[in-house]
């Protein structure tokens, strides 16, 4: 099924957000990178299932706030996302965010890394940080309206 986001959690709460409006701005931010949504999935979870997955599907060791399985194909974005809530509310607090800011920073990380936008080489950190800047600019213009 095409244009399909699919929202889940384990061992957390689902958070309190417009879904709707987060939808049609993923839809509008795939877009900006000349990409259409096919399916997406979200498992909102805490620490634990993260680190797990973290080890068993990258052999990495550490937290992280998302990791983003990539099944794009072409101009049509399709993936999983895996987000620790906790990491997320630790990450809110280090830099001083508001918490929903930050679950939103990190939901469209994940969008940016399926519209082929990396953070692990010299100089990919800024240009993702801009990218994510920009669309949460998009998400406040979206609220607005």
């Amino acid at each position: 099924m095409a244009n399909k986001i699919y929202w889940s959690c384990e061992n957390v709460e689902m958070p309190p957000l417009d879904y709707i409006l987060v939808e049609r701005w993923i839809m509008a931010v795939a877009a900006d990178y000349g990409k259409t949504c096919g399916e997406l999935g979200y498992l909102f979870c805490d620490d634990e299932k993260i680190i797990a997955a973290n080890r068993e599907f990258l052999n990495h060791d550490y937290y992280t706030d998302i990791i983003t399985f990539d099944y794009s194909k072409g101009k049509k974005i399709s993936g999983d996302m895996i987000i620790s809530l906790e990491t997320v509310r630790s990450n809110a607090d280090l830099f001083r965010q508001p918490y929903e800011c930050e679950l939103l920073r990190v939901i469209i990380h994940g969008v940016l890394h399926l519209c082929g936008i990396n953070d692990k080489g010299e100089g990919e950190r800024e240009i993702m940080e801009q990218c994510e800047d920009k669309a949460l600019r998009l998400y406040n213009e979206l609220s607005d309206e």
